[in-house]
């Protein structure tokens, strides 16, 4: 596989001139994840969309069915889960309870508290999407070896992992 120039290449290359006092080799990963990401959001809403749903209407929904064991989830415990941020959170639960995806009832461990269960129709939607979900991440990855897809795999883990510890080191500070 060649190494085609893309725009990552041409921003260096600009700011190696413009800036030659700055390293902006950094960018082309920082730069290339981000509009990576940009691509694969895309590609997942336009993928959920078939099925009426966001991004974050779908982790919910996920988040739920992944849990189906445990009697519901409160909505705490589904923003400690959902992969996305928490902001919306009561509105995205009003909008999927709207469909009758969901259902908050009585927390029984806890009287003034509530938990959300999946509805058959939401288990439904969620199962349909989630396979949907699955075929459209698979078609985003390039064609790499299996080799590939570990390495890069651990790579991003461990840069995950990295943001995560620096971020939870500075909402403690």
């Amino acid at each position: 596989m060649g190494h085609e120039r893309d725009a990552i290449d041409r921003l260096i290359n600009d700011w190696r001139a413009a800036r030659p006092d700055l390293d902006p080799s950094p960018l082309e990963l920082v730069g290339r994840v981000i509009v990576l990401a940009t691509y694969l959001e895309r590609g997942v809403d336009k993928a959920l969309a078939v099925h009426g749903l966001t991004l974050g209407q779908f982790d919910i929904l996920a988040t739920l069915r992944r849990n189906a064991t445990t009697g519901g989830l409160t909505p705490k415990q589904l923003l400690r889960s959902v992969m996305l941020s928490s902001g919306g959170m009561t509105s995205r639960l009003d909008r999927i309870e709207s469909e009758g995806w969901v259902v908050r009832k009585a927390d029984p461990t806890d009287r003034r508290g509530v938990v959300v269960e999946l509805t058959p129709k939401g288990r439904k939607v969620i199962d349909a999407a989630t396979a949907t979900r699955f075929d459209q991440a698979e078609a985003a990855i390039p064609p790499l070896t299996s080799g590939e897809r570990r390495t890069l795999t651990e790579l991003l883990r461990k840069w995950l992992q990295q943001l995560t510890v620096m971020s939870s080191l500075e909402a403690g500070a």
